[in-house]
């Protein structure tokens, strides 16, 4: 853990930003994804043999009050992408729409959990999430929310967006629901993937503290392979360390410490916060300026503390604890 104060250097920061984060992040890729090919695997089988898949050992469909709120869709979100129906008894559109997510929602057996909030018994949620039309879909993920759609759809629309989901809850977040869906157990071999050539020369030009030409071949492989995650958590990483290498660490934080509303100094102290090994810190920092900020500026905190959340990987636990800290100010 670097002092606070100190000038950051290349090699410096690669020690406090763990690169083995980055490998360790892609192993967790390849193993997510055969775990997704195994669960397709046994229900083949088991729909072959006539036997029906086991679910999920809880209620893939969930009544939510303002009570019940944080426990069932904020912290469950971490686990499995929480789709939220905003219903009301009188709402016609509502009765046309709410059996197709619930019917839904056991097709898809755990992927996601549906969670009903009436608007009527529950305004303060639907104050803050800005509803004003129902019925209304969003989602949310590890914490963050995702606005899904307005007003009523037929199913095969309402299919596209739940697959849509799915799939950026575990590329994007990390996060994959379902019976079944956690990665594979330790002793267990999967197939051998060889390292990509474009991957292996990115990492080399981090590890040599080539920043510049790092970022640069992290963009290339992501530029064929949007959806690698290696990749992602490697460019991310580079940024950051792009960033605060020309920093003068006493400057940054005196502005910072000079001014709480200062989001570009509250920003630069973050990330200095992070590549220092104050990670806690550097979360807690941008979750303040989120809830103290409205507008451009707000959005610019949250948008700086999901990158830092890449560098440091969805899986992470003070990522986790972060992001429901960051849904907490923001809802």
């Amino acid at each position: 853990m670097q002092p606070r104060n100190s000038r950051p250097t290349s090699s410096a920061l690669r020690g406090a930003v763990d690169l083995a984060a980055v490998k360790a992040a892609g192993e967790a890729a390849q193993k997510a994804e055969q775990a997704r090919a195994e669960r397709a695997r046994q229900a083949a089988a088991a729909e072959e043999a006539g036997i029906a898949p086991a679910g999920p050992d809880y209620p893939l469909v969930i009544d939510v009050t303002e009570d019940t709120f944080e426990a069932e869709v904020v912290q469950r979100s971490t686990e499995v992408p929480v789709v939220i129906d905003f219903w009301a008894e009188w709402c016609g559109p509502c009765k046309q729409l709410s059996p197709i997510l619930e019917r839904l929602a056991e097709e898809y057996a755990g992927r996601i959990i549906l969670a009903k909030i009436d608007v009527d018994a529950n305004p303060l949620i639907s104050q803050q999430f800005g509803i004003q039309g129902i019925p209304a879909v969003m989602a949310v993920v590890a914490g963050q929310l995702v606005p899904l759609f307005q007003g009523a759809e037929n199913e095969a629309n309402v299919r596209k967006v739940l697959d849509q989901l799915i799939l950026v809850a575990e590329q994007r977040f990390g996060v994959v629901g379902g019976a079944g869906a956690g990665p594979a157990q330790d002793g267990e071999q999967g197939p051998y993937v060889p390292e990509d050539p474009a991957l292996a020369a990115a990492h080399d030009a981090l590890d040599r503290g080539d920043l510049g030409g790092a970022v640069q071949a992290y963009q290339n492989v992501l530029l064929d392979q949007p959806g690698n995650a290696e990749a992602k958590l490697g460019l991310a990483q580079a940024q950051l360390l792009r960033r605060v290498e020309s920093f003068d660490p006493q400057a940054v934080r005196l502005a910072a410490a000079a001014d709480p509303k200062d989001v570009a100094a509250q920003l630069d102290a973050a990330d200095l916060d992070l590549v220092g090994g104050h990670v806690e810190d550097a979360f807690g920092r941008l979750v303040d300026t989120v809830g103290r900020t409205f507008g451009a500026d707000r959005d610019t905190a949250r948008l700086r503390l999901l990158e830092l959340f890449e560098v440091i990987g969805a899986d992470e636990p003070r990522v986790t604890a972060a992001r429901g800290a960051l849904a907490r100010v923001l809802f």
